[in-house]
């Protein structure tokens, strides 16, 4: 399992007066999806910060191919696409459920970090935590 879809439904206020979805919302889902994927893969975000360590977004991009619309029920399909030690990039792909149309991808790009935000090589300062991201890459 290298990829975890998460399924939402798009409510009234996340659209915008054209009535789709308002463009900020698809990187909150991006965020939703990270979140679900971790806990999936056995540790959550949460746990991670426990453990003393950030990831900070660094770079987002989102590419919109077709509106979601209120009441569609989405599908966040994420990935962990690359992780190098001090760096992770995780991948996005947001689905409408009903006809399996794809509606947006992107990825993010994090830094892990301490809790003072300076950068961290995990494979030297958390090796388990750095076996459990090299798991979670395809």
């Amino acid at each position: 399992m290298l990829e975890v879809d998460t399924r939402i439904r798009v409510r009234y206020q996340e659209t915008d007066s054209m009535g789709v979805v308002h463009h900020s919302n698809y990187i909150v889902w991006f965020e939703i999806g990270r979140s679900d994927f971790l806990r999936a893969k056995g540790m959550s975000y949460r746990d991670v910060e426990k453990k003393g360590w950030m990831l900070p977004l660094i770079e987002v991009q989102c590419f919109y191919r077709q509106p979601a619309r209120f009441d569609d029920m989405v599908v966040i399909r994420t990935r962990m696409k690359e992780f190098k030690g001090a760096r992770l990039t995780m991948e996005y792909k947001i689905f409408r459920d009903e006809d399996g149309v794809l509606l947006a991808e992107g990825y993010t790009v994090h830094a892990v970090t301490d809790l003072n935000m300076k950068p961290v090589n995990l494979k030297r300062r958390d090796p388990e935590i750095y076996e459990f991201f090299m798991m979670c890459t395809d």
